[in-house]
């Protein structure tokens, strides 16, 4: 019936041949979306992920400069404060420090985990293999680095999340890079340009919910599902909207019920699907335990050498800082919303949570993925089109049965994320139309029905773009970084002063209120 309908429709149009109208006719409904939306879709990828030529093979997307450039200059402007800071942080993620009467409405944890939901996924399990085999074993070693360096940008964002958001009379939070674009811009003089960043950041955040953070991961997971040998035989091969539409029932029933009911899911899936793979991987490096130690001068000699010397070095580190800023989006502001609604009353606590997401989903995850494929030598002459089939053949070395492991974890890893993304989304929405109920469903029907669309569906074009538009998120937001850094350096000063002085510790707004207090009545601070 599809095929008549576009026949009949190709012969009404005028100049054109029955060949042409029946090679119309027998393209697929992906080919025709495809081809109708290409040259936008297209022309703004390439404009996100344009290059700079470094050499003849080696060229730099400045979108990654961009980023990398922040994490660094965060690092250096809050002296290193992901490593000084990391038992802060362990400490507020176990429960130091926190009130349960605090304003908001999730723990600390439940922030991580949600958070992490959205970022440990596929990027860990083919970003790092699709890594390996373009960079080799060294670009590992520069996916490390980049993790480490965006703990700081992680730790900068999810304080000011807090920092400028804002609470309802029913206790309900908005915040994220939407809020503390327009509200702390507004607080430094920049009202117009906040205001103009912010919406930005939200059409290119809820753009990218539908895409990146919603259509791949379903299509990935569909994909994932019907190669099991129990399923590649079966209807459902030819019908991957039925695995899109279940996904989508039980990706509403979680969000339906907002922050709460999400993280009460992503505590439970996050540490149980990362301590899984930890585990898997573990069992393998076991196994194979003398060749670990090569396995890590692989990694550092891979990552100061190479083919032609300096080029092979670039060509390394590019590639792993590349797929280090898609597995751990530190710098794009996502994960600050997820961040915004933690009982707190000190905003950098949440900073100091927030760093550790870069440490969990690059240093650890990615690494333990790395060593696994380097062991098994899988990505030598791999596929680069096919990371997750890497990773499934690197772990089978040892664990035969891990493919069907693995297909678990990506159905997994993609639900979790798309539940966060529909917030960050949901968020966004509702920042540009409103926080009406019925505004708020509006986006969550659409939502679920981009799920089954993506399943069945495989639009490479609105992928990509979807991808750009989550990297163009950081545009704005790290332009509102560099402006309101001094306010979390602030913070974070409060903080560490009052905790090496062993005091319980408080926001900068709170030590000025008693400051002040101390100037008009001579009382100390306690």
């Amino acid at each position: 019936m599809k095929k008549i309908a576009c026949l009949l429709l190709a012969l009404c149009c005028g100049g054109i041949t029955s060949l042409q109208a029946q090679e119309v006719a027998e393209k697929t409904i992906d080919e025709r979306i495809n081809e109708a939306i290409s040259p936008v879709t297209g022309a703004i990828t390439d404009f996100v992920f344009s290059e700079i030529q470094f050499t003849d093979e080696v060229a730099i997307p400045v979108i990654l400069i961009w980023l990398l450039t922040g994490a660094i200059v965060f690092t250096i402007y809050l002296r290193f404060i992901q490593f000084r800071g990391f038992k802060h942080a362990l400490n507020i993620v176990k429960g130091k420090y926190t009130d349960e009467d605090d304003p908001g409405q999730i723990t600390h944890f439940q922030a991580l985990t949600a958070a992490l939901s959205g970022t440990v996924g596929l990027g860990n399990i083919a970003g790092v293999a699709i890594a390996m085999a373009v960079g080799g074993p060294g670009a590992s070693f520069w996916m490390i680095i980049a993790g480490l360096l965006g703990m700081a940008a992680k730790f900068v964002e999810c304080a000011l999340a807090v920092k400028y958001r804002t609470i309802d009379e029913n206790g309900v939070v908005n915040g994220g890079p939407m809020y503390y674009l327009s509200r702390g811009m507004k607080e430094k003089g920049f009202a117009g340009l906040g205001k103009v960043l912010a919406a930005a950041f939200a059409v290119l955040c809820i753009g990218g919910s539908f895409g990146g953070g919603n259509m791949f991961q379903v299509n990935q997971a569909a994909s994932q599902f019907i190669s099991l040998p129990i399923i590649n035989d079966s209807f459902l091969v030819e019908n991957n909207w039925i695995f899109g539409l279940i996904m989508a029932i039980l990706v509403g029933m979680v969000i339906l019920g907002g922050i709460t009911s999400i993280v009460k899911v992503t505590e439970m899936i996050v540490p149980f699907m990362v301590i899984l793979y930890v585990i898997a991987a573990i069992i393998v490096l076991g196994v194979n335990i003398e060749q670990v130690p090569e396995a890590f001068a692989a990694i550092i000699n891979g990552a100061f050498s190479g083919d032609a010397m300096f080029g092979g070095v670039i060509g390394a580190m590019i590639m792993g800082f590349r797929r280090a800023a898609f597995s751990n989006e530190a710098g794009i502001g996502s994960a600050a919303i997820a961040h915004s609604p933690v009982k707190t009353k000190i905003p950098v606590t949440e900073g100091f949570v927030g760093s550790l997401e870069p440490f969990v989903d690059t240093v650890v995850v990615c690494t333990m993925t790395a060593l696994v494929i380097i062991i098994s030598g899988a990505y030598i002459g791999a596929d680069i089109n096919d990371g997750i089939a890497l990773t499934s053949t690197a772990f089978a070395t040892v664990i035969d049965w891990f493919p069907i492991l693995l297909s678990i974890a990506v159905i997994l890893f993609a639900f979790s994320t798309m539940i966060s993304w529909s917030y960050y989304g949901l968020k966004s929405w509702m920042y540009l139309f409103g926080t009406k109920k019925s505004v708020a469903n509006t986006y969550k029907l659409i939502f679920c029905i981009f799920i089954v669309i993506g399943s069945a569906l495989n639009l490479s074009a609105i992928i990509g773009f979807s991808d750009a538009m989550i990297f163009a998120m950081s545009v704005p937001n790290l332009i509102g970084l560099y402006f309101l850094m001094p306010v979390v350096k602030r913070e974070m000063n409060v903080f560490l002063t009052r905790i090496k002085n062993d005091k319980m510790p408080i926001s900068a707004a709170q030590a000025a209120a008693l400051e002040k207090e101390k100037a008009g009545k001579g009382a100390e601070i306690v």
